[in-house]
């Protein structure tokens, strides 16, 4: 999940791993937590000293990516203590072979049923303006700076990219699926990514074909299963996931230092 959203600034400090991207996305502006060590309070206060160092040298808030887990309660506890906020409760859905959806379920989604490649699909190896487009459009923060940001992020990865019209031939639906473990054995897992499709576009059975046409590509290319983050108050999104095959199998959630009020005034 990390090198499919790859942020270009980044450090390793012990167990933790500092990313930063110009402040373009949580995920590539936050330290994930790879390994949170022992609960030693002293050890963890001077990491977090660091990391706060790190962040404030590039002008950007502390948010750290914390997954579920009885390891990461020290972790918790101290960011309670600091004042740390808790938001973006996000869950990882996972699609394992054998966890392919029927025929029916595939319908109620919107997909096409059958094996053969859906038509109305294109499938790319990059993302054409017309996908930056709509994708920004939809999940995107900022303005053309910030895209360039993005899609450096997008690029930093092998990756199809899916776009559906409508049926004026306006791009109606896309989204992307990182393919980071592509090497001499070939792909291992890849992840659904910017599943975005256009707000007066929706209910009309495009997300469910799209997810489809790219998980038979992965397929096709030897994947060997999927993973996609929703957030958890998305219960639309997960109800169409679900009819996918994907199962939740983790979560986290991201800590945001708080901003210092500087005393003004007399």
């Amino acid at each position: 999940m990390d090198a499919a959203w790859p942020a270009a600034d980044r450090e390793e400090s012990g167990g933790w791993v500092l990313r930063a991207a110009s402040g373009v996305t949580q995920r590539a502006n936050s330290v994930w937590v790879r390994d949170p060590g022992d609960d030693d309070p002293h050890r963890q206060l001077a990491a977090l000293r660091e990391a706060r160092l790190w962040y404030r040298n590039r002008r950007l808030p502390l948010i750290f990516q914390v997954f579920d887990g009885v390891g990461q309660a020290p972790l918790h506890a101290l960011l309670d203590d600091e004042g740390f906020t808790r938001q973006s409760e996000t869950l990882v859905l996972v699609r394992r072979p054998g966890n392919e959806p029927s025929a029916e379920a595939s319908a109620e989604s919107g997909a096409e049923p059958g094996g053969d490649p859906d038509p109305a699909v294109e499938i790319s190896a990059g993302p054409s303006a017309e996908w930056l487009e709509l994708w920004w459009s939809v999940d995107g923060r900022g303005g053309a700076a910030e895209l360039a940001v993005a899609t450096r992020i997008l690029e930093g990865c092998p990756a199809l990219y899916a776009l559906m019209r409508d049926d004026g031939g306006a791009p109606a639906a896309v989204a992307r699926l990182a393919l980071p473990d592509t090497g001499p054995t070939g792909p291992g897992w890849g992840g659904l990514y910017c599943m975005a499709t256009r707000p007066e576009a929706r209910r009309r059975g495009y997300g469910g074909r799209i997810i489809r046409a790219l998980l038979r590509e992965g397929g096709a290319r030897g994947v060997a299963g999927f993973w996609l983050l929703v957030m958890a108050s998305n219960t639309g999104a997960r109800a169409l996931y679900a009819t996918a095959g994907f199962q939740e199998a983790g979560r986290y959630l991201y800590r945001q230092e708080k901003p210092k009020r500087h005393l003004t005034g007399c």
